[in-house]
């Protein structure tokens, strides 16, 4: 196999790992959103750390970490860049 070649199937391999990386992340924000949607209770988009206690255990757990603003909720996307790190 020429070095061309290989070059070409790494490049390939590595952009087919990015993509399922990419595919699993679209997949979690989905999944994370489809249950931030049904723990918010008042359909407001803020999860509170009562909304989060029967919910979403993780979260009610480390609602304080999270919520790094002081504001008593959480929002879908500070949930999802957590999940992200």
């Amino acid at each position: 196999m020429s070095l061309i070649t290989k070059n070409l199937v790494y490049i390939a391999l590595g952009l087919s790992i990015c993509s399922l990386v990419q595919a699993d992340n679209s997949v979690r924000n989905k999944e994370i959103a489809d249950r931030f949607a049904s723990c918010d209770k008042n359909r407001d988009g803020k999860l509170t750390k009562q909304e989060a206690k029967g919910c979403m255990p993780r979260v009610y757990d480390h609602f304080s970490d999270i919520d790094t603003d002081n504001k008593g909720y959480l929002t879908v996307a500070q949930i999802q860049a957590l999940a992200s790190r």
